[in-house]
């Protein structure tokens, strides 16, 4: 039952993050028009997009695991950069209706970070490389931390009332509805909730650089011929006892 109730708050807390975004976007559009000004891109500007962005590289993995085929996992991704966390909400909620009652009534959240179950026999088969992904996350935290110490050596504190334009205060939003997302999955693999709430004070303060180095540290958990689809569950044995019982 309280799986069951779980499932239905993670409906309405996603659905509810993409109306936010949705709203907030047209408001920004209606009052200070379209965002594809020169000078609405300021380096604190750039610095966010970046911080952004990679947090969408995160994503955009998972989104084509799910997916288990380029076309519709690349049309997924085109959406993910043309629209950010609405996008994110939407095919989350879309994935949460996809759960069958047993699955809900198991774990939502386990059935929603899962591959479609008609493709299990073809990732068992897959060895993805745990070691290049460790090198791709450890480089996109290295430029966002790059990015982070240039901008503040060139340009100053963000926290400046000028910085705060209307772009700029829904690219934040739309930031840091990504980061609840993920957040989501830090609570659910952390075993502690003081754990838990350590990595998201980190995520709130450090964005995508947490994120990258919360990956990769997962990833350090990981052999090198493990699937790099282990790093998004609790647990080696969980997956490993759901292909068996597949």
């Amino acid at each position: 039952m309280a799986n069951s109730v779980l499932a239905i708050s993670l409906k309405s807390f996603f659905s509810a993050l993409g109306c936010l975004m949705l709203a907030t976007l047209i408001y920004t559009i209606s009052i200070d028009g379209l965002p594809f000004r020169k000078d609405l891109l300021t380096p604190w500007m750039a610095a966010t997009l970046i911080d952004f962005y990679i947090n969408i590289v995160a994503i955009g993995v998972w989104v084509l695991y799910k997916e288990g085929n380029w076309v519709s996992g690349i049309l997924w991704l085109v959406l993910l950069v043309c629209f950010g966390s609405i996008t994110t909400c939407g095919y989350i909620v879309l994935q949460l209706f996809k759960l069958s009652p047993r699955d809900s009534l198991q774990d939502p959240i386990y059935f929603l970070l899962l591959h479609d179950k008609t493709q299990i026999e073809v990732e068992k088969k897959k060895i993805y490389s745990v070691v290049s992904s460790r090198v791709l996350f450890s480089v996109l935290g290295c430029i966002m931390l790059g990015t982070l110490l240039y901008t503040l050596v060139t340009d100053g504190s963000p926290f400046r009332k000028e910085l705060f334009t209307p772009w700029m205060t829904a690219t934040l939003i739309d930031f840091y509805i990504n980061v609840a997302v993920l957040s989501v999955w830090v609570v659910y693999k952390e075993s502690s909730w003081t754990s838990a709430i350590f990595w998201i004070v980190l995520l709130v303060c450090f964005g995508s650089i947490t994120t990258c180095v919360y990956i990769v540290w997962q990833l350090f958990h990981l052999g090198p011929q493990d699937p790099v689809s282990l790093v998004l569950f609790r647990s080696k044995k969980q997956l490993v006892v759901f292909y068996n019982c597949c």
